[in-house]
Order: C-alpha cells, then sequence, then structure tokens
C-alpha cells in the first residue's frame, strides 16, 4: 500500500496557467464568506480544477500565507469527491483568516460551496 504524504490537491484538479485563472476572474461568478471569496466558471472538462490566493494584505509572512495555503488545499483535496465536476474555482483568502483555525476555515469553505452550489 503506498502512503501518500502530499496533502494537496490533485496537480490534475489545479489550476495552474496564468489565462485560465485570468478566464475565472472575468468570466466567473463571485461568492463571499467570512474571510473567503470563491470566483467559479464552467470548464467542459470531466474534472473540477482549483487555484489558492493569498496577498501579502492576509500576511507579510510567507509561511503563514503557505500554512493557509496548505489547509484550504487539504480541506478541498477531503471534499473533492463531493464536489461537480467541470468547474474552474478560485478561492481567494482575505485578512483576517490567518486568524482562524482549520475547523473554522473547513465551516466557512463549507457554507461558502453550499451557496455556490458545487456539491453533488
Amino acid at each position: 500500500m503506498e502512503i501518500n504524504c502530499l496533502t494537496m490537491v490533485p496537480k490534475k484538479n489545479r489550476l495552474q496557467k496564468k489565462t485560465e485563472i485570468v478566464r475565472v476572474f472575468k468570466k466567473g461568478k463571485g461568492f463571499k464568506e467570512d474571510f473567503l471569496i470563491l470566483k467559479l466558471v464552467k470548464n467542459n472538462l470531466e474534472k473540477s480544477r482549483f487555484s489558492f490566493i493569498i496577498s501579502q494584505k492576509v500576511s507579510k509572512k510567507a509561511t503563514t500565507r503557505n500554512k493557509i495555503k496548505r489547509r484550504l488545499s487539504e480541506i478541498v483535496r477531503l471534499k473533492l469527491k463531493k464536489i461537480k465536476k467541470g468547474i474552474d474555482v478560485i478561492l481567494i483568502a482575505c485578512p483576517g483568516l490567518e486568524e482562524k483555525d482549520f475547523w473554522e476555515i473547513e465551516e466557512s469553505l463549507d457554507k461558502l460551496f453550499l451557496r455556490a452550489n458545487l456539491y453533488v
């Protein structure tokens, strides 16, 4: 049995190209919950893809921003099976999120996904 120690969203489920991210910003629908903003747009693929944006406004420290990104990524990875296919999603962190713990972030993300009708 192989153990995957990387707790991130799989590579096939990541938005990586700048053009794809810009497309989500321009054509996407937006939702806000607590300290998170979600933008989404359909992508005509058999998978949903995610990207996370944590700016220096959230924290000047890269370690803090990376921690937030890892938490968001892990929550999305755990919920991937319940999320609809064929959607590109960008999650944007707002200042204040760095003070939340994992479970509070998960709760906010759950509410956001429900409002955006992302669950199957």
